[in-house]
């Protein structure tokens, strides 16, 4: 993939972000290693609907770590590592855990959550596929844009537990009782799950668009080859 100069403080960013993505996922999961219905966090209808939530949360945390070692530079220098991770987010993170986060969207019974949820999952797929189209045709810059905005869309599972708590705090001026606030943590989650992949999707085109400006962008005789996810 033709890319940039690697640099420490984007070597820096990316591990960072994997850090923070393994220590969420471990919280993500935690409740969901025994199986255990009655642990959910979430409200379901069925074993079934736990089994696709259970197969949606295991895979997006397979999504949500492997993301950022795409954007390791010492990774995507090494072409087969930076593919075969490549396609371990796509096809085993991304693909089910999109295909299986709609119907548990649309069994929750909640509009905020069905909206909030599905349109989200649609476009982890449509990006994701953006980005391998771009990286078969060999539009390297292309492929990491569209990689960039389909990890905005992973990384909803962190941006969401960190929305939830602040939203949460901007209501107790509002709030009249003690338990008030935690009555509405239930109907603040979906809330902050729709305004999450939001932010983090508006986050990256400011990203994409400055470099896109000139702001450290490399001169042509600087580009070097790195590999894409099946290039």
């Amino acid at each position: 993939m033709t890319g940039e100069p690697a640099r420490p403080g984007k070597a820096r960013k990316a591990w960072l972000t994997f850090v923070v993505a393994v220590v969420f996922g471990a919280v993500l999961v935690s409740p969901y290693l025994l199986l255990d219905i009655d642990n959910s966090r979430l409200d379901v209808y069925g074993e079934g609907h736990y089994a696709l939530l259970v197969a949606h949360i295991f895979t997006a945390l397979v999504a949500l770590v492997l993301g950022p070692l795409q954007f390791v530079p010492a990774i995507r220098a090494r072409r087969r590592v930076h593919r075969t991770i490549g396609r371990g987010y796509l096809l085993a993170g991304v693909l089910p855990s999109a295909l299986a986060a709609v119907p548990v969207a649309l069994l929750s019974g909640r509009i905020v959550t069905q909206i909030g949820l599905t349109v989200p999952a649609v476009l982890w797929l449509v990006t994701g596929a953006l980005a391998y189209r771009a990286v078969r045709h060999g539009d390297y810059r292309g492929h990491r844009n569209w990689m960039m905005r389909n990890y905005a869309l992973t990384f909803l599972a962190v941006t969401s537990r960190v929305l939830v708590p602040l939203l949460l705090i901007a209501q107790i001026p509002f709030s009249t009782g003690a338990g008030s606030i935690a009555d509405k943590a239930s109907g603040t989650i979906p809330v902050g799950q729709a305004l999450g992949w939001i932010v983090n999707l508006l986050v990256v085109e400011v990203l994409i668009r400055r470099r896109r400006s000139g702001a450290g962008m490399p001169r042509p005789d600087t580009l070097v080859r790195t590999p894409g996810v099946a290039d």
